[in-house]
């Protein structure tokens, strides 16, 4: 089986851990311009982040820019036309799940099947404090809300979960999604969340794990569901280092793959003899024209490759 790819969306979230010096100065057209990209260059999925709201403390290294996934994800669904869409993550304890449901149920509804649903814990304590949700408790919030999730993004139009922090039944919901079973992957690469991905998840989107430290994660992710009974399918993820094709006219950073085509390839080729079945990739760039130009090289040149 190939190695599937994705990308995280530019200008959406922009932190300064990744963001390039343009993203700050785009706006809605760059970001269909991109997601267009995408679609056209054979990604598998185009991803949006979550926060709410970012606290002054963290400002100037998160910067306040994060927009919101859903109504993200849904303008980018009506102006594409394969390519699917992922909430990487959703920080689901947030909100009632009644209420998450009815968001990314409609989304899936409109855009025919294409969401994937990312959840993850969250680690902002302001945001969870001014929306009255226990910080403390994020982790097992997570753990119903994504049981709870299940039941109100399942086929039933009056879903029922009943548990310790969500209880609902008799309160039907449509549209319904167009997927039977949407999927779920779970991010994060703390112990819990690794546990959390193989017990409940569809697939797990490690934090930014260096290649060294995949292959005992996915050892025991792999062990957790033989232990516990899990089975069906399971998509594991990896973040790639950020990548540059072609010739350097610029310093894109020591921890930057460069070269060839078939360079990167092979080099990525290495994700998928560890046993990761997608790859999520950011690449270098000075504008959205040279950003564009990098997708459709990597979607035309080294996809092909990674067979």
């Amino acid at each position: 089986m190939s190695l599937a790819y994705g990308l995280q969306l530019p200008v959406q979230s922009q932190s300064t851990l990744y963001t390039e010096t343009w993203e700050t100065a785009a706006g809605p057209q760059d970001l269909i311009a991109v997601a267009r990209a995408v679609d056209r260059a054979g990604f598998d999925y185009l991803a949006c982040c979550d926060h709410v709201a970012i606290p002054r403390r963290l400002a100037p290294a998160m910067s306040t820019v994060w927009y919101d996934p859903v109504a993200t994800l849904a303008h980018l669904a009506a102006l594409t036309e394969r390519v699917r869409l992922l909430s990487h993550v959703a920080v689901v304890g947030l909100r009632h799940p009644l209420l998450t449901a009815k968001q990314y149920a409609t989304l899936d509804h409109l855009c025919g099947g294409r969401l994937i649903l990312g959840v993850g814990a969250g680690h902002v304590r302001e945001e969870f404090e001014v929306l009255g949700v226990d910080f403390e408790r994020r982790g097992a919030l997570l753990d119903e809300a994504i049981d709870a999730l299940r039941a109100a993004l399942g086929p039933e139009e009056f879903p029922e979960h009943h548990g310790e922090y969500y209880d609902f039944a008799e309160l039907g919901q449509r549209p319904r999604p167009a997927q039977a079973a949407l999927p779920v992957w779970v991010g994060g690469s703390s112990a819990a969340a690794v546990r959390r991905a193989a017990l409940k998840g569809d697939g797990w989107l490690p934090q930014g794990d260096p290649r060294d430290r995949l292959p005992a994660r996915i050892e025991r992710i792999r062990r957790l569901r033989e232990e516990h009974g899990v089975e069906g399918p399971f998509t594991l993820g990896a973040i790639a280092e950020p990548l540059y094709l072609g010739r350097l006219g610029w310093d894109v950073g020591r921890h930057t793959l460069t070269g060839a085509p078939e360079e990167i390839a092979e080099s990525l080729r290495a994700y998928r003899a560890m046993g990761v079945d997608q790859i999520q990739v950011r690449f270098r760039s000075r504008s959205r024209a040279e950003l564009v130009d990098q997708i459709d090289l990597f979607g035309a040149e080294v996809a092909p490759r990674l067979d």
